[in-house]
Formats: C-alpha cells, structure tokens, sequence
C-alpha cells in the first residue's frame, strides 16, 4: 500500500476546507475514485457523518474530495475540497 502525502497546499487549507489527513486517506483508500480535470489526476470521494455546525449552518453529512497524483512510490495530494450537506 503506498504512503499518502499532501501538498504544502492542501496542508494549508485543512483548517479553512474542515478536513483532516484521516479522512483524505479513507477518502483515497475507499472512496469512489474517478478522473479529475487535468490529465494524470484523479479524485476520490467520501462522505462522513457530520451533524455540526459549519459557517453557521448545521449539516448532517460532510463528502471530502482530495485530488491526487498516483506516482511510483507514493501518492500525492494536491488540494483537498470539502462539501456540507
């Protein structure tokens, strides 16, 4: 199983997108994996039980989608993005 590493970006936004690298791993590991925008990237997506308050609304699901790169050794994140519903 190869490592997962993110980003210098997608470090940087874990606080402002409400995500942790746990649920970037199940979401890569487990999630529904499909192509992203740009050629060599892909996206998974995972939805996780929330029922919290998040910019001022209650949201009972919460879907993270990192996109990566799969390389030789290990695989990268690039961005991660977060949906509240």
């Amino acid at each position: 199983m190869k490592p997962i590493r993110l980003s210098a970006h997608a470090r940087r936004y874990m606080e402002r997108r409400n995500f942790t690298a746990a649920e970037v791993e199940a979401a890569i590991r487990t999630g529904r994996r499909e192509a992203a925008q740009y050629a060599g990237r892909s996206s998974a997506r995972l939805n996780f039980p929330y029922g919290r308050e998040w910019c001022g609304k209650v949201y009972e699901t919460k879907q993270v989608r990192p996109i990566f790169v799969e390389e030789e050794s290990e695989i990268v994140v690039v961005t991660v993005y977060t949906y509240f519903f």
